[in-house]
């Protein structure tokens, strides 16, 4: 891994961070940079929601799709939940927290409809390469399949798992099985919880009790992942006993649905993980240790094809799977005296999220 892996990487990038009216910006070749003259804060959540469109993000459920030919079951009901007549009210109704919050007091951003830019920077165009990409800073052309195995590069949540000021307070938990050979948690000196693997192997309560047991006992649509609803659960208790400041979170429902071809459970599962955030950022602000000094990224790690057969894919021959978008909010509503909280990005990378979560989390303060 090379030393500036952490900075930004996208050619003719343009990055100003305002954070209760303070700028900031990643030093970089052909860059500006005016360092924050007050400390970013604290904690960090970065939470992945796989392969989610830009389209649905932004334009909400698409009606043309919500057909038995694109799988969906109950037409009537979908079109009732999600089908609206303009974009605005689409989207709201399908993820009413990123349209009523995140977008009002931070940033999301990667709406082509209106010029903007948010791509991957690897050609890959599947999940491990993008995980990569998001949690390092860089594009590794070694990373050509999901089945890799272990990461050979650091990730920022392994580098501030070794700083003393974050030791014990780093936790990785995703549905995903591979997330361990992402993360390469052997070498990583932090608990990553993934797949089927027993989320609480030491409980301490009864609330652990219960959902070992539901890992343990529930009948397995997929055989390499839970269900995103046991993953909340699970994410929460651990905000409640754990105390983490660097926390990430990997939803994977939406990306299993769409290669099913069940545009109904796509939209369901991208709505519920919504909810998710809502619920995480609730949890954040009812914790005086959290509120206000505590910052969230939301983001996918590739987009799906653009068109009614292609929706439902993504790899290398994808056209649009490269499109990808990217949410945040800075520090809470609560504790942050004022001022615009803004993420102005074009284009934005994704190798962008790295450097941006280190900056947000206060890293070299």
């Amino acid at each position: 891994m090379k030393s500036d892996a952490y900075r930004g990487l996208g050619t003719g990038l343009v990055l100003a961070l305002t954070l209760a009216g303070v700028r900031a910006g990643h030093a970089q070749s052909g860059r500006t940079s005016t360092q924050s003259s007050v400390p970013s804060p604290r904690n960090a959540i970065l939470v992945v929601i796989d392969g989610v469109r830009w389209q649905e993000v932004f334009r909400g459920g698409d009606c043309s799709l919500m057909t038995n030919a694109q799988g969906v079951e109950d037409t009537l009901a979908l079109r009732a939940a999600f089908c609206r007549g303009d974009r605005d009210s689409a989207r709201a109704a399908l993820m009413p927290f990123l349209w009523s919050t995140i977008a009002k007091d931070g940033a999301v951003l990667g709406d082509r409809d209106r010029g903007e830019d948010a791509h991957i920077g690897n050609a890959m165009k599947f999940s491990y390469p993008g995980y990569n990409e998001i949690l390092t800073g860089a594009a590794d052309p070694r990373i050509d399949k999901n089945d890799f195995g272990p990461n050979p590069n650091i990730t920022v949540f392994e580098r501030l798992a070794n700083d003393p000021r974050f030791r014990g307070k780093v936790r990785a938990w995703g549905t995903w099985d591979v997330f361990d050979a992402i993360f390469n948690e052997p070498r990583a000196g932090f608990p990553v919880r993934s797949g089927w693997e027993t989320p609480f192997p030491g409980p301490r309560d009864a609330v652990e009790r219960e959902l070992n047991a539901l890992w343990a006992t529930t009948t397995r649509q997929w055989s390499y992942m839970p269900p995103d609803a046991f993953l909340q659960r699970a994410v929460l208790q651990s905000i409640r006993k754990d105390g983490p400041r660097a926390l990430f979170v990997g939803f994977g429902e939406p990306d299993e649905w769409a290669h099913r071809r069940r545009y109904d459970n796509y939209l369901q599962s991208l709505h519920a993980a919504d909810g998710y955030l809502r619920e995480l950022w609730d949890a954040v602000q009812a914790d005086r240790h959290y509120r206000g000094v505590t910052s969230l990224i939301v983001v996918t790690d590739h987009g799906r094809g653009r068109t009614p057969e292609s929706w439902t894919d993504h790899g290398r021959e994808v056209e649009g799977a490269e499109e990808i978008w990217v949410a945040a909010l800075f520090g809470g509503n609560a504790g942050v005296a004022g001022g615009p909280r803004r993420l102005v990005i074009s284009p934005f990378v994704q190798a962008e999220v790295a450097p941006l979560y280190m900056e947000l989390i206060g890293f070299g303060e």
